[in-house]
């Protein structure tokens, strides 16, 4: 419940952030210099936003989005946040192999993975010691030998493999930690929670990947894992450059509980072409529907919001106009919300965050016009 909580409300304050930087970088001309700062924090909270969607899973309200990824391009895109989370005394060495073969995984979980294996790297170091944390991909074709010597207790078969190996010069561990690392709450901090490693082995195993540890006491750590290779390439991404769909034109009813939200909206709109209606709840959105019900194009609407939640407001604006396109929007994520709007005429999920781009291509996509 904390999670799916936090992650709700954080994706509340996300699409705050990403849609207005996604607006200043359509504003401003092409040459801006101000826009590399703008595209950086659109990238920043697309990042973010995949790690609130990892709470959403472990919270039973969301869903692990599996796509094809580029091992090495994503230890690239958290380089700088892993830079700002360790001493300045620790060096992080990237040694990241060109046209590596795709893994299939959830963006969100293998970063956890990794960001966590390089901190618990950092802090083997020691708060104030000089060391290093060297990060390495490549692809290897493990046969039925490597995988019996290097992933004895791991139920993986022959075949090709993305690996990336971190490696640190800190303390080391004994054997006896050494078997220890991966039970949960097991932690050599003074400080902590010890579910960091928990989690990564549980992770490893829905990715059915494998796990190798060498470590001795004074000659560091190296912690090196393996993920199915795959024979199509990456995903793209995209651009982190939103492009603002041609305007379209009508009258949008706008209702969400954030005022933050509601100001975004009725900019993103009005910019588009399009008169905004705004509610900052479910109640009244059903009361400025029954006024405007004649004007009204489309309707977008938050999932949970006080006096009136979505669902009720849903019921209640179909009586009205059986026929208006409904999207609803939610920090919950789309399989939360198909869950309880199950049997309902909803015409599209907008799931946040989202960029002002997106906002505009989802109505697009209800009222049918390119």
């Amino acid at each position: 419940m904390l999670a799916g909580g936090i992650a709700h409300d954080f994706n509340n304050l996300l699409t705050g952030i990403m849609g207005n930087a996604s607006m200043g970088l359509a504003e401003l001309p092409d040459d801006a210099p101000i826009r590399t700062y703008l595209r950086e924090i659109v990238s920043a909270s697309q990042r973010a936003a995949d790690l609130t969607r990892q709470m959403l899973a472990y919270a039973g309200k969301g869903q692990f989005v599996v796509e094809r990824i580029d091992l090495a391009q994503l230890v690239r895109e958290i380089d700088p946040l892993i830079r700002t989370s360790i001493p300045k005394t620790v060096a992080i060495q990237l040694d990241l192999a060109p046209d590596l073969p795709a893994i299939e995984a959830d963006r969100g979980q293998i970063q956890q993975v990794v960001m966590n294996l390089i901190i618990n790297g950092a802090e083997a170091i020691g708060e104030g010691s000089p060391g290093s944390v060297s990060i390495r991909t490549e692809a290897r074709d493990l046969d039925a030998e490597a995988v019996q010597r290097e992933f004895p207790h791991d139920p993986i078969t022959p075949g090709p493999y993305v690996a990336i190996e971190v490696r640190d010069t800190g303390s080391g561990m004994d054997e006896a930690t050494k078997i220890r690392i991966f039970d949960p709450f097991f932690t050599t901090k003074f400080q902590g929670r010890g579910l960091g490693l928990a989690a990564v082995a549980g992770i490893m195993r829905t990715q059915r990947g494998a796990i190798r540890v060498d470590s001795s006491p004074g000659r560091g750590t190296s912690f090196q894992f393996v993920f199915p290779a795959v024979a199509a390439k990456p995903a793209d991404r995209g651009s982190t450059t939103p492009i603002m769909e041609t305007p379209l034109g009508g009258t949008v009813l706008f209702i969400d509980d954030e005022e933050s939200l509601r100001r975004l909206g009725k900019v993103a709109l009005e910019r588009s072409g399009w008169r905004a209606l705004l509610a900052e709840n479910g109640g009244e959105g059903v009361r400025i529907f029954q006024e405007h019900r004649d004007e009204i194009t489309v309707v977008i609407m938050d999932l949970t919001m006080p006096v009136m939640g979505g669902e009720e407001a849903l019921d209640r604006i179909k009586k009205i106009n059986p026929s208006v396109p409904v999207i609803v929007a939610t920090g919950y994520g789309e399989s939360e919300a198909k869950r309880l709007f199950a049997g309902k005429d909803m015409a599209g999920f907008l799931e946040k965050p989202y960029t002002v781009n997106r906002l505009m291509g989802a109505i697009a996509e209800v009222i049918g016009r390119p």
